[in-house]
Parts: structure tokens; C-alpha cells; sequence
């Protein structure tokens, strides 16, 4: 790789992500779809009737985050949430009939998304990008959880030496 080529990897990676993000948040507000909700609606098609914990911890976002879109969800009519019947401290989170509906627009909007994104490759050049994305994803889940792990001993270590 040419010297002045250095660094341009994660530049184009992240230049890509931004832009495919931009992308389908543009398609998803034509069906009244903000960033974010859509991960939401999707994890609830594929597990409905989850807690407001139980959708962040699958996404990967902190629970005042997931409460804040679960309202505005809600608000619109694609959610409902009711309280449990097991444990009243908690409640659950489902899809309303205009939910499931929307689910099909969300899905419909991914796949334009990606085929836009995906167009001139064939095949081939889809199945080795997806493979070296997933490499990629792999070194650096890897990568965050080896920091996380090295956090929680050095807090360890501090909290033993006091």
C-alpha cells in the first residue's frame, strides 16, 4: 500500500457506514421512521413482547436511550407497552398491528438500501466483502472486549488497594 493510501481503510469504512446510514434513514422517514427505531421494530419482529433491558442489552444501547425511542414509538402507534404479570416493576414491550404492518416497509427499505450500496458487485465480490466485514467486526469486538476486560481489572486493582 502506498504511503499516502495509509489510514484510508477506516476512512472508507466509515465514510461507507455513515453514508449507507444516511441512506436508509432517508427511506425510513418516508414511512415516519427515525434513526434507531428501526433496530427496535426489528428486534421486536423477531422477539416480541421483550422488556425495555432485554432491547437494549440485544442492541447494544444504554436503557434511558431505548425508553426515549420506545415512547416515541409507542406515541406513533407502532408499540404498545404493558406491564408484566410476573413482575410489576417491569413492563414489556410489543408491536402493535400497525407495527407488524410497518415491519415489511422497514425490511423493503433495507434490502433498496443495501442493493444500492451493493450495485455493480457480483455475487462473489458480495460474499467476500460480507466475509471480510465480518473478519473486521470480529477483530474489533475482540478488541473492545480485551479494553473492557483490562477496565474491570484496573478497577479492581484500585478498589483492593483501598
Amino acid at each position: 500500500m502506498a504511503k499516502s493510501e495509509k489510514g484510508t481503510v477506516l476512512t472508507r469504512l466509515q465514510s461507507s457506514a455513515r453514508l449507507s446510514r444516511t441512506a436508509l434513514a432517508s427511506r425510513l422517514l418516508a414511512h415516519g421512521f427515525y434513526a434507531g427505531q428501526d433496530q427496535i421494530m426489528l428486534a421486536l419482529a423477531q422477539d416480541d413482547g421483550q422488556t425495555p433491558s432485554q432491547l437494549a442489552a440485544r442492541l447494544g444501547v444504554r436503557p434511558p436511550t431505548i425508553t426515549k425511542t420506545i415512547n416515541r414509538l409507542a406515541g406513533q402507534g407502532f408499540l404498545v407497552k404493558a406491564q408484566s404479570t410476573e413482575d410489576a416493576r417491569q413492563a414489556h414491550v410489543s408491536l402493535t398491528e400497525t407495527g407488524r404492518d410497518a415491519i415489511k416497509a422497514i425490511e423493503k427499505s433495507i434490502r433498496k438500501t443495501e442493493k444500492l450500496a451493493l450495485k455493480g458487485f457480483d455475487k462473489k465480490d458480495q460474499k467476500t466483502l460480507f466475509k471480510l466485514l465480518m473478519k473486521i467486526e470480529g477483530n474489533l469486538t475482540g478488541a473492545v472486549a480485551e479494553t473492557d476486560a483490562e477496565d474491570v481489572i484496573e478497577l479492581e486493582e484500585a478498589v483492593a488497594a483501598e
